[in-house]
C-alpha cells in the first residue's frame, strides 16, 4: 500500500527483491494506493511495482493483482465505482503504470450498488476475454453479492469471481463493531464455510497483523477488538510464541497458513519486517498449540 508514498522507491525495490529472492510470487496492489496521503494521488504503488517489474524483467515470475473501484473520481469525492466505463478506463491506466499487458487477478475493490451488477460482471468478464486479466476477484463484498455475481457469470458462460479478499486475523472483532476504515469488510465463519464449499474460490486476507498492533506499543489495538476474548487470545499467542522461540507475528501467520484456501496478505515497509514474517514458514504449530490458540477464549474445547 505504501510503496511510492511512505516507502521510497529504493526501499520498495529492496523489499520486492528480497520477497522474490525468498520465493515470493504474489503481489497485491490497487489503483487507489495511496491517494489519501498528502503526497499521494493514487497509482503510486502500481507505478513503483511497474518500474520494478521492468527493471528486473520479473513479470513472468510473479502473480500480479490490482484493484478498481475505490479511487475517488476527484479529490474529496466518493469512489468512482464499478461501471463498465470506469472498469475499462481504470484497467488501461493500471496496465500502463504496471508496464504490462495483463494482470493475473483483477479485483473489484469495493461494492458499487449504484451500478447494475450485471453491468459490472459483464465488464470484468470482457477484461478476461480480451486477455487483460487472467482471473477476477471481489474485495470487500458481501458474501451474497459475490454469489449473485458468480451466478450471473455462470449463467452467461463467462469468467466470474474466483477470488475473495476480506479482513481477517487471529483476533476477532466484536460482532457488529464498526471497523476502523470505511469500506472494509471482515471475513466470518460463513465466509470460511462458503470458500470451503466452492472448489474454485480462494480467500485472500488483509490486515492480518492489525497494522502492527500485535507487537507495537505505538499501535494501539483497534476499538473493534476491545472485548474480553482479545486478552485471552493475546495471552495464548504470547505463550505459544515463547514456547516456539518465534515472534507473535510469526505465530499469527503460521496459524492463518493452516487454513486451506486462505492466502494472508502482508503489508511491508522495510526489508527487516519482511525477513521476520518470512520466518512464519518455519513455525511448526503442534495440535496442542492449535487447540490452545483456537479455544483460548472458550471455557472448554469441544470433544
Amino acid at each position: 500500500m505504501w510503496l511510492g508514498t511512505r516507502v521510497d522507491e529504493t526501499i520498495s525495490f529492496a523489499i520486492l527483491d528480497r520477497f522474490t529472492e525468498a520465493g515470493g510470487t504474489l503481489i497485491d496492489t490497487a489503483d487507489n494506493y495511496a491517494y489519501w496521503l498528502d503526497n499521494g494521488a493514487g497509482g503510486e504503488s502500481e507505478a513503483v511495482v511497474g518500474r520494478w517489474l521492468a527493471s528486473r524483467r520479473a513479470r513472468d515470475r510473479v502473480v500480479l493483482g490490482t484493484k478498481v473501484g475505490a479511487l475517488p473520481a476527484a479529490r474529496g469525492s466518493g469512489p468512482e465505482g464499478l461501471s463498465p466505463q470506469v472498469i475499462r478506463s481504470a484497467l488501461e491506466d493500471s496496465l500502463r503504470r504496471l508496464r504490462t499487458d495483463h494482470v493475473d487477478v483483477y479485483w473489484a475493490h469495493i461494492e458499487d450498488r449504484a451500478t447494475p451488477l450485471a453491468d459490472t460482471v459483464g465488464a470484468l468478464a470482457d477484461a478476461v476475454d480480451a486477455g487483460k486479466a487472467r482471473m477476477l476477484g471481489a474485495s470487500n463484498h458481501a458474501t451474497w453479492a459475490v454469489e449473485r455475481a458468480r451466478t450471473l457469470a455462470r449463467a452467461d458462460g463467462r469468467a466470474g469471481y474466483s477470488n475473495l479478499q476480506l479482513r481477517y486475523s487471529y483476533l476477532q472483532p466484536r460482532v457488529h463493531a464498526p471497523l476502523p476504515r470505511h469500506g472494509h469488510l471482515h471475513a466470518t465463519e460463513e465466509t470460511l464455510d462458503y470458500v470451503r464449499s466452492e472448489p474454485d474460490l480462494t480467500l485472500w486476507t488483509y490486515n492480518c497483523l492489525l497494522a502492527g498492533a500485535y507487537v507495537r506499543a505505538d499501535k494501539p489495538m483497534q476499538e473493534a477488538y476491545e472485548h474480553p476474548g482479545t486478552a485471552a487470545r493475546l495471552a495464548a499467542l504470547r505463550e505459544t510464541a515463547d514456547e516456539l522461540g518465534a515472534t507473535v507475528n510469526q505465530v499469527v501467520l503460521a496459524w492463518l497458513l493452516r487454513t486451506p484456501k486462505l492466502i494472508p496478505i502482508i503489508g511491508i515497509s522495510t526489508v527487516a519486517q519482511l525477513d521476520e514474517l518470512l520466518g512464519a514458514h518455519d513455525v511448526e504449530l503442534t495440535e496442542d498449540h492449535v487447540k490452545r490458540l483456537d479455544f483460548a477464549d472458550s471455557c472448554e474445547p469441544p470433544d
